[in-house]
């Protein structure tokens, strides 16, 4: 009996939070699709696109903590790196940060129906399997910045596999992009959403948790060359790391309706390495 309502209760509260979400892109899609035309209207639409967040968010129902440590003025543009752990990144990523911020994405997401090409025009995308692509995007990256709209990377460059416990070895380009363009990079942790909506394949798993992201102190680039990039990567990997939770790491079990041993989506550790393609990277506190 418990299995069953654990079970109702994981489904009832998957929909609420997809029909939540949903809702405001389909009401305000008509707007959204005119703002996009036009460059100079980007501001209104990432402002809409904002309130969709902070509205969804919202009626997920859950508590959501956010914590801003000495940020710079609202003028001073910067590079955020944040850790990448969930399909809800971005728009808590939106919720937290305030300005018209850019926001560096895969490309796939281009390709969702009607929701993509909004995204595709007013951010930036990157096949990270493309040097051209990636390239392209940081030379956009590094135009927005020059314009004084703040950016966003997740140097991850994806989910990791154990999402709130390991990262990924940063990828130099943020970094890099930094130091060229003298702007501080701030970190930005968010240790919980692979709790709320995990990266899992073929399903779509959704379950109540709290919610926190930090933006850390920023770390200045100015007077920093091509050769303080490692130490700078370790450092804005290290500080992210510090709010992982050792009692939250793992991906929350699928609801079922018949007794399982392992969860689905567990596999070896060494088949885990294998499918990343490099060695990931092994916190203090995992």
């Amino acid at each position: 009996m418990l299995r069953l309502l654990r079970f109702v209760a994981h489904r009832f509260y998957t929909t609420w939070s997809t029909f939540w979400f949903v809702l405001p892109f389909v009401v305000t899609y008509p707007a959204q699709w005119v703002l996009r035309r036009r460059p100079t209207w980007h501001p209104y639409l990432h402002t809409l696109n904002r309130g969709w967040s902070i509205f969804a968010i919202r009626m997920w129902g859950m508590p959501v903590e956010v914590v801003k440590k000495n940020q710079p003025p609202a003028t001073q543009p910067c590079l955020y790196v944040a850790n990448h752990s969930s399909y809800i990144d971005i728009p808590l990523l939106f919720k937290a940060i305030p300005g018209f911020i850019n926001i560096v994405g895969k490309s796939s997401l281009a390709n969702v129906p009607l929701w993509g090409p909004i995204f595709g025009s007013t951010y930036i995308t990157v096949n990270r399997e493309s040097a051209v692509s990636r390239g392209r995007a940081m030379i956009q990256a590094k135009k927005s910045l020059e314009a004084g709209r703040s950016v966003v990377i997740f140097p991850e460059g994806k989910i990791s596999l154990k999402p709130g416990e390991e990262m990924l070895p940063f990828k130099d380009g943020a970094f890099q992009l930094a130091i060229a363009t003298g702007v501080p990079i701030v970190p930005v942790s968010m240790p919980l959403n692979h709790r709320f909506m995990p990266d899992v394949a073929g399903t779509l798993r959704v379950r109540y948790s709290p919610l926190r992201i930090v933006l850390h102190d920023p770390i200045p680039t100015t007077n920093l060359t091509a050769a303080d990039v490692p130490a700078l990567k370790e450092q804005a990997f290290r500080i992210i790391a510090s709010e992982f939770r050792p009692e939250a790491a793992g991906i929350p079990a699928p609801s079922t309706l018949r007794a399982s041993g392992a969860p689905a989506n567990s596999k070896p550790a060494s088949a885990e390495t294998q499918a990343v393609g490099s060695q990931p990277q092994f916190l203090p506190n995992s």
